[in-house]
């Protein structure tokens, strides 16, 4: 599956693979020979939580491979026409102006105004232009919002 990224993500997630591979990898490695030198491994609890250390580390290193691998790059979009991934865009709701930008789900940050494709709110601005009404349904009643410009 797919997972849409800005390359700067996906940059960080290549840095964060390397130090897990490397460093990381390293580190536990000595806690588990540390540990072993401690000898019965049967009650070390040293060991035992290197070892559980050691499975986060080894399943870190697959999750970020993974995304790498699967990872579709988002190219920021300037003047487009239509909401797309990797467009910024201005609404209105009830009054108020919010700027958006639709990233993939790994990205998100509503705070800033990031949203995810993969959210019912960016699933519904996806495909619409200018002046469009966009409607959804929360948990607290109907909202709506107008678009009223993709940059």
């Amino acid at each position: 599956m797919d997972r849409y990224l800005t390359s700067k993500k996906l940059e960080e997630l290549k840095a964060e693979l390397e130090q897990y591979k490397t460093v990381r990898r390293l580190e536990v490695a000595d806690r588990l020979k540390r540990a072993k030198e401690l000898g019965d491994l049967s009650e070390n609890s040293e060991y035992f939580e290197a070892r559980e250390e050691q499975q986060f580390v080894e399943s870190h290193i697959f999750e970020l491979e993974d995304a790498i691998k699967n990872a579709s790059v988002i190219k920021m979009t300037h003047g487009t026409k239509i909401v797309q991934i990797g467009a910024s865009f201005e609404v209105e709701k009830a009054g108020k102006k919010t700027k958006f930008t639709l990233v993939g789900a790994d990205e998100v940050k509503p705070e800033a105004g990031l949203i995810s494709n993969e959210s019912p709110l960016g699933q519904a601005f996806l495909g619409k232009k200018p002046g469009d009404v966009v409607k959804i349904k929360t948990p607290a009643g109907e909202s709506a919002y107008k678009i009223l410009g993709i940059e």
